[in-house]
């Protein structure tokens, strides 16, 4: 007589603390990583005349309007350096921070089809939104060295720092969007309130004025906003000099770890829920 084994029982159970996360599966869903970037970077300038002429437009133009407005009329100092300058290097940090706020912030909620029918790593909806904020950051790093040659200006052994500058703002702006992200599958006031959020950090971050502008008293509490040492890094690899930048780039290391951290944690927590949500 035969006898039957059972049927091994398994049991199905949610991941939980830091297990949840799955980071390995990151690595192996690494072509979807790759597909979602390439796909939001040709359709961003789709059927545009200029096409990805607008990288190179929207930061040049608005370097020239704030040399005018603030360089020109207000005479804001800008450390010895000229103010364009001094201005576009503190663009190319504020935008690309601002720019994966702004795509990876609202990136759940515009992949809602696709997490409601296929299977992959949530996380790798914003970090695709990341990647792809980075072609911009090249195209711009580009002008940044055309500038830098029409004006005969040349950084030295502190153009070594911004490779590290740039994964700051890198891990920092996504760190914020996995809470962002994830808030806005639930709330979608986020999606509202992330403009004027933008906005306001911006003129609250030294991008058009130098941190010697800020009273001596109020400058340490003004420097815990992690952007201050990420801007002051930029003009510090680009324009050469700033000693002083070193112990800034600390508020932005310690933010950092702590955004992607808790982002980390607080994503994998509530990610079961978003094709509900969505």
């Amino acid at each position: 007589m035969t006898v039957v084994s059972p049927p091994p029982l398994v049991r199905i159970r949610p991941a939980r603390g830091w297990l949840g996360l799955r980071l390995g599966e990151l690595w192996e869903y690494r072509d979807v990583l790759v597909m979602l970037a390439t796909r939001d970077i040709k359709l961003r300038y789709k059927q545009t005349a200029l096409g990805i002429v607008w990288v190179v437009l929207q930061p040049l133009v608005a370097g020239l309007i704030f040399t005018v407005i603030f360089g020109r009329f207000a005479g804001l100092p800008s450390g010895g350096h000229p103010y364009v300058l001094f201005v576009f290097a503190g663009l190319l940090g504020w935008n690309l921070f601002a720019g994966i706020l702004q795509r990876a912030g609202n990136s759940l909620v515009a992949e809602s089809k696709l997490i409601s029918k296929v299977y992959f790593p949530r996380l790798l909806i914003p970090c695709a939104a990341a990647a792809a904020a980075l072609v911009d950051f090249a195209v711009s790093l580009g002008v940044m060295a055309v500038l830098l040659t029409w004006h005969g200006v040349w950084p030295g052994w502190w153009l070594a720092l911004l490779p590290a500058v740039t994964l700051l703002t890198l891990m920092l702006a996504v760190g914020i969007s996995l809470w962002i992200s994830a808030l806005n599958v639930r709330y979608r006031d986020f999606m509202y309130a992330l403009p004027f959020l933008i906005q306001v950090w911006m003129y609250a971050t030294p991008v058009v004025y130098g941190l010697e502008l800020i009273p001596e008293r109020w400058r340490a509490l003004f420097s815990l906003n992690p952007l201050v040492g990420i801007i002051e890094g930029n003009r510090a690899a680009l324009l050469g000099g700033g000693d002083a930048v070193l112990s800034l780039l600390l508020i932005p290391a310690l933010a950092t770890t702590l955004a992607l951290a808790t982002g980390a944690w607080f994503f994998q927590r509530v990610e079961r829920d978003f094709a509900d949500n969505l």
